[in-house]
């Protein structure tokens, strides 16, 4: 994946519609984002205009996920829109190409194999049965007795024939016709959440995204990846910084996941050297899944909260039971 264009999705990250967009894809309720046809609408996707708040942003939201290389997209469809109103309840009429009427009526050709007579089928009808109008032998087979050579058209204003009609387009909001020439036609994407991006997007915020789910609906204010400048100057970040309701100073967490069965004891001397600066309201270390001796002694010191779990989703719970709005 391109380091070129990282900062920008980092920044996406960041952004809480993405983060909650991008879950939908890593938690499994979709594998793929597809779009919903309205005959009035064309094509839109609403579970993204759920998120967004905005139906008319939907596109342009998908589209700076999928130039910030976070989504891959594939065609889809083709949408024809009118090009007076912009509508998308468009219908295709297939015209006479003599005098333009749409009342045409189509027919098979069909060649009796045994005598090459060709005509069109309903030439060839007698009640149920094919028979040919020329040697009166029955048609029963298709490919041994007879054969499909095409269609044949009639219109039914100018009285003429012809094998292939001309196609317009008639817009049902304004009652008017167009030509592929003036038609307006966009592409319709389905996405999917490149694989590249849901590692880099879960390394850098998947992993605090359950935590400000829960602490949100708890009626937190909760700032991912914050910092927070300290009594010396300096400005420190933690993974994520909650405000209770009439209170000025934060709650500061950070996060530490092993792969080993404990996480050592350094995520607390971090977290120490930092809220010794900034003198937080509370401050918690999530553990993933649990802390070794060392690093809850020192916690116990140093009164910093510790919250261990199998993953990032029990741990929220855990957190969001232990704080009170």
């Amino acid at each position: 994946m391109s380091e070129i264009g990282k900062i920008d999705r980092l920044k996406l990250y960041k952004d809480q519609n993405v983060q909650v967009f991008l879950n939908k894809f890593i938690s499994g309720e979709i594998s793929e984002l597809e779009p919903v046809y309205d005959c009035k609408l064309g094509y839109h996707y609403p579970l993204v205009e759920a998120i967004v708040g905005d139906a008319s942003e939907a596109e342009a939201f998908l589209n700076r996920l999928y130039e910030a290389g976070i989504l891959e997209r594939k065609l889809y469809d083709k949408v024809i829109y009118c090009p007076t109103c912009g509508s998308a309840n468009v219908s295709i009429r297939y015209c006479c190409p003599y005098c333009k009427s749409f009342d045409i009526s189509k027919s098979a050709l069909i060649e009796h194999v045994k005598c090459g007579y060709m005509d069109v089928e309903d030439n060839f009808r007698k009640g149920k049965k094919l028979v040919c109008p020329k040697c009166h032998g029955e048609l029963k087979k298709t490919d041994v007795d007879y054969r499909k050579a095409g269609v044949w058209c009639n219109c039914k204003e100018c009285g003429k024939s012809f094998d292939m009609p001309v196609t317009t387009h008639f817009c049902r909001d304004k009652s008017t016709t167009f030509t592929f020439e003036d038609a307006v036609i966009k592409d319709v994407y389905v996405y999917h959440l490149k694989e590249e991006a849901k590692k880099e997007f879960f390394e850098d915020l998947g992993l605090v995204v359950p935590i400000q789910e829960v602490l949100t609906k708890k009626g937190f204010t909760v700032e991912m990846r914050g910092s927070i400048k300290g009594k010396s100057g300096a400005s420190h970040a933690f993974d994520v910084i909650v405000y209770k309701k009439g209170k000025r100073k934060p709650i500061v967490i950070d996060l530490a996941k092993s792969t080993d069965d404990t996480v050592s004891e350094q995520p607390i001397i971090a977290l120490f050297a930092k809220i010794f600066d900034v003198s937080p309201l509370a401050s918690y270390l999530i553990a993933i899944p649990k802390l070794n001796e060392n690093g809850k002694k020192m916690a116990k010191l140093y009164n910093i909260e510790i919250v261990e779990a199998e993953d990032q989703d029990k741990a929220a719970l855990k957190l969001g039971n232990i704080l009170k709005g």
